[in-house]
């Protein structure tokens, strides 16, 4: 009697699928990673990813869902406990922590949050227009609700020069998470330092509350 393959259910291959496309994205890029090297390092064939995901961009959309939905939503909820405690606990500080927290304790993960972390990073080099507009679409919803915190928080800051400072503030959130070894570069940094989410979260605090509560220049002011 032959004897009988065991059958893996299909939320374990769809998640091998996803772990080997999230690396290889991180590795070398959305393009230049092919469907047949995908396939071999999840152990798949085709048919397998066509069947749970149709085509590569769904594939690639679904890899980024996989991390940034369940961030985002705590991200939300987040800031929905801080706006129910009143307006002493919704503070910029408080705010900012409520949004680069969630992202920051994903590189204590060393295997894929990590690897998720500095695919992030990657699309903002990467030109892939299709890419950069998927996560433009999945950031909006919670980008909006945050801005209309820091506006009740920073109501004396024209709206444009918040917008600004807003995309200041997630380029670097951006940079940190995607560059963390650049630290070793930097005389007197520890390196193990770099997967430190408190510290991070301390320091990156510090630094965008200060950018956030700057004056404005004259000059701003006038454009503003």
């Amino acid at each position: 009697m032959p004897a009988l393959r065991a059958v893996k259910p299909p939320h374990e291959t769809r998640t091998r699928i996803l772990d080997a496309a999230e690396e290889l994205f991180m590795q070398h890029g959305f393009e230049a990673t092919s469907m047949r090297v995908l396939t071999a390092r999840a152990g798949v064939n085709l048919a397998a990813v066509n069947y749970h995901f149709g085509s590569k961009h769904a594939l690639i959309e679904a890899v980024f869902r996989r991390r940034l939905d369940p961030m985002n939503a705590n991200r939300v909820a987040q800031l929905e406990r801080l706006e129910q405690a009143g307006s002493r606990a919704l503070t910029t500080e408080a705010i900012i922590r409520a949004f680069i927290g969630e992202s920051l304790r994903m590189i204590e993960d060393a295997k894929g949050g990590r690897n998720f972390i500095r695919l992030l990073g990657r699309t903002y080099t990467e030109p892939s227009k299709a890419v950069r507009a998927l996560i433009g679409q999945l950031y909006a919803p919670v980008m909006e609700r945050y801005k209309a915190a820091f506006e009740r928080v920073l109501p004396q800051m024209p709206r444009e020069e918040l917008v600004w400072r807003m995309h200041f503030m997630f380029g670097t959130l951006s940079y940190t998470l995607a560059a963390t070894d650049t630290v070793q570069l930097i005389a007197g940094c520890k390196p193990e330092d770099r997967y430190d989410a408190r510290l991070l979260e301390e320091r990156l605090t510090a630094f965008l509350a200060a950018g956030l509560h700057a004056p404005l220049k004259a000059s701003v002011r006038k454009a503003a």
